[in-house]
């Protein structure tokens, strides 16, 4: 509690929100789990974002997922009219990896993922890592400028892998749970952290910018999104295509070299301009935080 009043003193500001935001699914097309196969989670995404007149959303493809029966659903996301990126093939982190290794991966995934419609060329980060060093971020950068992509970053990060595994985990395990107390767990924490990270873009920034929100094509997503994107609106929010968030002055701006890269974007250019890291990250992303809301939201009868 003293963490977070100290949060809500530091980071109050006058409201001056553009108040867009841009829907990425990181992950697709993710293999079912014990509660739903992959072709129902893909076909309940699809059908939540058209009968929300969603106008657009970016799937960033994690290409070692892919197979005859899976290529499928990333088909039907396209010829949906939505697009596909680049998530890396083997989702292993710039961190532990050579900087040629990690290219190197990128660029299988990119033989695959091009010969799909609605492709476009974004690559964002397995966990946002751009890698450990000056030099190795430098040289993964001049090398996805040689393949045409472009840094397809996150505004507003946020653990709802987490969230999603506890549910799968506890369904898995034959729990009985709340799905309706787990639902609120999942909008409220969400949407706390589009505030957060906002409230930081305003202080670090001046604005709010056109946001691009991390989630991932998980379980969660397929049973909540709806419900996501009538809260984003119901605060007054604009719902924007990604392509045009990526075209966000605002964050273009600066150099693409941050020293500090895993909490997204908007992080990034605040720690460059002297906010301290521990400020720059939202109390929902840690694991232990999380397991007491499970708790406090009585979503596990």
């Amino acid at each position: 509690m003293r963490f977070f009043i100290l949060m809500c003193a530091i980071w109050f500001v006058p409201d001056c929100h553009a108040q867009q935001i841009a829907l990425t699914f990181d992950d697709a097309p993710m293999p079912g789990t014990s509660v739903m196969t992959g072709e129902e989670r893909t076909k309940r995404i699809i059908s939540a974002l058209k009968e929300s007149n969603v106008p657009d959303a970016l799937f960033f493809v994690t290409a070692q997922y892919l197979s005859d029966t899976s290529a499928k659903r990333l088909t039907q996301y396209a010829d949906a009219g939505f697009h596909l990126a680049n998530h890396s093939f083997s989702h292993t982190s710039a961190n532990k990896i050579s900087a040629e290794g990690f290219l190197s991966d990128a660029r299988k995934a990119h033989s695959m993922i091009k010969l799909f419609s609605n492709q476009v060329n974004y690559f964002r980060f397995p966990y946002l890592h751009h890698g450990d060093s000056k030099t190795k971020r430098k040289v993964i950068l001049d090398g996805l400028d040689e393949l045409g992509y472009r840094v397809g970053y996150v505004t507003v990060d946020n653990f709802d892998w987490y969230v999603n595994s506890l549910y799968v985990t506890a369904m898995g395990d034959g729990k009985k749970l709340n799905i309706e107390n787990l639902k609120r767990l999942y909008v409220d924490v969400l949407w706390a952290c589009i505030q957060f990270y906002d409230a930081v873009a305003v202080k670090a920034l001046g604005k709010s910018p056109k946001h691009v929100l991390l989630l991932h094509e998980n379980d969660l997503a397929a049973l909540f999104l709806p419900d996501l994107i009538a809260k984003i609106r119901q605060e007054g929010w604009q719902i924007i295509s990604p392509l045009e968030a990526y075209n966000e002055p605002l964050l273009s701006q600066y150099g693409r070299e941050f020293d500090f890269n895993k909490q997204g974007r908007v992080a990034a250019i605040a720690y460059m301009k002297g906010v301290p890291e521990e400020l720059l990250r939202h109390p929902s992303e840690n694991t232990e935080y999380l397991d007491r809301l499970l708790k406090e939201y009585a979503v596990i009868q």
